[in-house]
């Protein structure tokens, strides 16, 4: 067999798993649907959420495979005209139609393939974004300030929902720490990608000698947990209170209104000021420390991931040097795919998009190099 020909029989076997795969889930779909429709489900709440949301997923898929088969009816309607029909204008139309629909094809093919990428549960969910302020003292958090509002401009551009968590004030401005919750659907598997130490090289406004500083600042993105996903025994919960700080009106250090929550049995901290509330408070710090206690575990299943992949994209290391920020240059590198681009102002202003795009690329390359697919 030449090696044309074994090509040609790979992909038409590629063609014909992929069109297996969909078709199962085409009907995985059909069955969601109609237990979503029994009592059963309806009545055990925690089943309902997983299954409507499988639903949602597979609701995606579905519609691309549905476009998919109608391209492909198309392009057999048009072979077949062009076999039979004997008036050559008709043909020409024909024709041209057919080579419009199997670029159509091998484009929806593609996207189909990405589609059919395995993607992390954890990628739909909504997000808690903490940024602390790292090596570098008063400029560490003034930068950690730029990347709080780079993120939150990001977030506008998307009309995402924000929720300010917790935050305490750098002595010069900026963030020692501020911790902040994304709630949009996917938000969580688009903003996983930023975690990390990100790292800036400027002129801070303290230097009298015009020399250029490095300093970084670290970001950890959480999957927000529900109680389905991690239930806590509040005897495990030490609860405390104290007053808040910062902008908040005539209640702030006068009412024991901020919470501090301690998960006695690993000894992790949440706590919240925002509002004026106490419970509302409350609330807030304890989808923070159950999201933390949720992502130990997460913690175990990226590592392993990036144990694997060459890009390292995937990486559980929190303390990775993911990215730079070079101002004199107005430069900013992706340094793990290697990505430099020269619109720094763009990027602060909350243009990461492209970087964020480039990152979800080389994952999905990745991936489909080891044949992972669904």
């Amino acid at each position: 067999m030449c090696a044309f020909s074994l090509y040609s029989c790979c992909l038409q076997e590629d063609i014909l798993y992929m069109l297996e795969k969909l078709e199962a889930i085409y009907q995985r779909w059909k069955d969601v649907e109609a237990e979503l429709s029994s009592p059963d489900a309806m009545a055990d709440m925690k089943r309902f959420a997983q299954l409507n949301k499988e639903y949602k997923d597979l609701a995606k898929v579905v519609d691309e495979y549905n476009i998919y088969k109608n391209i492909l009816s198309n392009i057999d309607t048009n072979k077949e005209i062009l076999a039979t029909e004997k008036d050559e204008e008709f043909r020409e139309m024909a024709k041209a139609e057919l080579d419009e629909l199997l670029v159509q094809r091998d484009e929806k093919e593609e996207e189909i393939r990405v589609m059919l990428i395995p993607k992390d549960p954890e990628d739909s969910k909504h997000a808690i974004v903490e940024i602390r302020g790292g090596t570098g003292g008063d400029e560490a958090a003034l930068f950690a300030g730029d990347l709080y509002r780079m993120y939150m401009r990001y977030c506008e551009k998307r009309n995402w929902k924000t929720e300010l968590v917790d935050y305490t004030e750098g002595t010069a401005g900026g963030y020692k720490e501020i911790v902040f919750n994304v709630l949009a659907d996917d938000a969580f598997g688009t903003l996983k990608y930023e975690s990390g130490v990100h790292r800036v090289q400027r002129v801070p406004d303290t230097e009298t000698q015009g020399r250029v500083h490095t300093s970084a600042a670290s970001v950890v993105v959480l999957p927000e947990a529900d109680e389905f996903d991690i239930e806590l025994n509040p005897a495990d919960i030490r609860k405390d209170l104290f007053c808040a700080s910062g902008p908040g009106g005539q209640s702030v250090n006068t009412t024991y209104s901020a919470v501090r929550l301690t998960h006695i049995p690993t000894g992790i901290i949440a706590q919240c000021q925002d509002q004026k509330s106490q419970l509302k408070n409350y609330d807030k710090a304890l989808q923070v420390l159950r999201s933390r206690i949720y992502e130990m575990e997460l913690q175990k299943h990226l590592e392993d991931i990036s144990k694997k992949r060459k890009t390292m994209v995937s990486t559980g290391d929190r303390s990775a040097k993911v990215r730079t920020y070079n101002f004199p240059q107005g430069r900013v590198t992706e340094h793990r795919i290697g990505l430099t681009i020269y619109n720094l102002p763009d990027v602060m202003n909350g243009n990461i998009q492209e970087i964020i795009d480039a990152l979800q690329f080389a994952e999905n390359a990745e991936k489909l190099k080891e044949g992972t697919v669904a």
